[in-house]
């Protein structure tokens, strides 16, 4: 029996066993951005296969209905991250610290947008309740009040991969000296010079969001759940558990909570679906094999300049291999006739596909992750956030290459293409990263569903919640402390110092006296 239809039927028993173990969720997914809903209703799907109810708030209204899945469509947020969404190839031009205050001023405005939603405030005021709030972590702090409100834990659900965001709300701890901030491009293994950078950038972010992104989280959050008895910053810290959208495997080993748990890729499909008759043709017809091209769902092809798009024209006018582009006009004009264009492909079944060789992609943490789990190697053109990163580590590893969306040529793109497509060892390093990302002793999903079932089974599962989140920055760093045992070192060693400076002294009026008594008796 294979691993995948093991794990179905786990689930399907699970939803048999319902109607004694059943909970019921609400799962808070704010981002209008298709990628991170996509993990979020990973999720929800797998618990609602396993027999539980849960009520999912989103931007994206399900396709059709799920059985033991309340859908709670609040579509205008994707009116208020529009501007972000479109902009985001503008966006990356702009200086680091500009991008990263329109960054968090964006998730002011969703966190507000959908806690001011009619269907949301209707939510609020029923008389519901849910044994988990499930919330989405990417700068929507105030919405973790719903826990309260509902007399639930807070399972947090970080789909942006550890950053400070979450794992603050369980105490993992995040050394500068090894572990490097999520929007730089370093690896673990930090020359000096990363290590100071990496320090600066991440004092910088503390200082930025205790003084200026915070407190409007705060504001926003005695708004709308004035009768919560923790504050805002109590609320933060109090999270029963963090799931997180990542693996050591993908990545580097760093600490962790025993309440933060890796369950990165539990989105990817373990079966493959059939792709449909034109694409699968296309594909299985390409004596060559097929190179897989999409910047994602948020930014757009069709958006690109016109240089830009020309040098993806050139390049792949030139190969021998087919490409399948993900592109959001019926018509591209200029278009190589080894090119197969569409506003949607199926990315998961498609990187399955053995005639697949490449994927160039914009390096986003969800296309990586399924790059890297179905073995194929990838060029990354990354644009902001994590995916820079995400391309500094495939990189670094011998899997994948970067080609800078400023310095995007023909030439850059076509030497990047063909240094992995003719690298055997580019081929075999994503394939021995995929066998041992495929080397878990249960699926993610599975171990997902687990660990939300086991904190509500313990309610909120107080026994794995971290000292440190009732420290201070101070005690936290253990900084008063130090200034007691080493200023108290010093201060002794002063004294003592102080001491026999004072002796030395004492020795030397002493001598000096003498020798003085001696000359006045030569002399008389």
């Amino acid at each position: 029996m294979s691993r995948n239809k093991t794990s179905l039927y786990a689930l399907l028993l699970l939803g048999l066993l319902g109607s004694v173990t059943a909970y019921n969720y609400l799962m808070v997914l704010p981002t209008g951005a298709r990628s991170h809903y996509n993990v979020g209703s990973a999720l929800a799907k797998g618990l609602a296969a396993a027999g539980h109810q849960v009520t999912l708030i989103s931007p994206f209204p399900l396709k059709k209905p799920i059985q033991n899945i309340n859908d709670v469509p609040v579509p205008n947020i994707l009116k208020s991250m529009g501007g972000d969404i479109d902009n985001l190839l503008k966006r990356s031009e702009k200086p680091i610290i500009q991008q990263i205050i329109g960054f968090y001023d964006m998730g002011i405005r969703l966190t507000n947008t959908l806690l001011q939603d009619p269907i949301v405030k209707k939510l609020k005021d029923s008389n519901q309740t849910f044994d988990a709030v499930i919330n989405e972590v990417f700068l929507n702090e105030a919405h973790f009040g719903f826990a309260e409100h509902f007399n639930a834990p807070l399972i947090g659900l970080g789909t942006f991969g550890a950053i400070s965001w979450n794992t603050d709300m369980v105490g993992s701890p995040s050394p500068a000296s090894y572990v490097p901030h999520a929007l730089l491009k370093f690896s673990d293994h930090m020359s000096f010079v990363e290590r100071v950078i990496n320090l600066a950038f991440l004092s910088y972010e503390y200082l930025f969001m205790k003084f200026y992104y915070l407190p409007q989280q705060e504001q926003l959050f005695n708004k709308h759940f004035p009768n919560n008895k923790q504050d805002f910053y109590e609320t933060r810290s109090n999270a029963a558990l963090v799931l997180l959208n990542q693996h050591v495997s993908l990545s580097f080993p760093r600490p962790y909570s025993p309440n933060m748990i890796e369950v990165g890729g539990m989105h990817i499909q373990r079966n493959r679906s059939a792709l449909p008759k034109d694409i699968e043709e296309f594909i299985k017809g390409a004596k060559h094999g097929v190179i897989y091209f999409s910047m994602g769902s948020n930014l757009k092809s069709k958006n690109l300049p016109q240089e830009k798009r020309q040098a993806l024209i050139d390049t792949f006018s030139q190969l021998k291999q087919r490409v399948l582009w993900k592109f959001e006009e019926p018509n591209l004009p200029g278009k190589p006739e080894n090119v197969f264009i569409s506003d949607w492909f199926p990315q998961d079944d498609i990187l399955a596909h053995e005639n697949v060789k490449l994927f160039i992609t914009h390096g986003g943490l969800l296309s990586t992750t399924e790059s890297i789990y179905h073995g194929k190697p990838f060029v990354g053109i990354p644009i902001f956030g994590d995916q820079f990163l995400n391309m500094a580590r495939a990189e670094q590893n011998g899997y994948g290459k970067t080609v800078n969306y400023e310095e995007l040529t023909t030439e850059r793109l076509l030497a990047a293409i063909n240094k992995l497509l003719q690298e055997p060892q580019a081929i075999k390093l994503v394939k021995d990263m995929s066998a041992r990302y495929r080397d878990q002793p249960q699926l993610p999903l599975e171990r997902a569903v687990y660990w939300v079932e086991h904190v509500t089974r313990h309610k909120g599962a107080k026994y794995l919640r971290s000292a440190s989140q009732d420290l201070d920055f101070v005690q936290y760093h253990n900084l008063d402390a130090i200034l007691v045992l080493y200023g108290g070192i010093l201060f002794v060693l002063y004294c003592i110092l102080l001491l026999i400076r004072r002796a030395w002294g004492g020795l030397q009026n002493l001598f000096l006296g003498r020798q003085t008594a001696k000359a006045k008796v030569k002399r008389n």
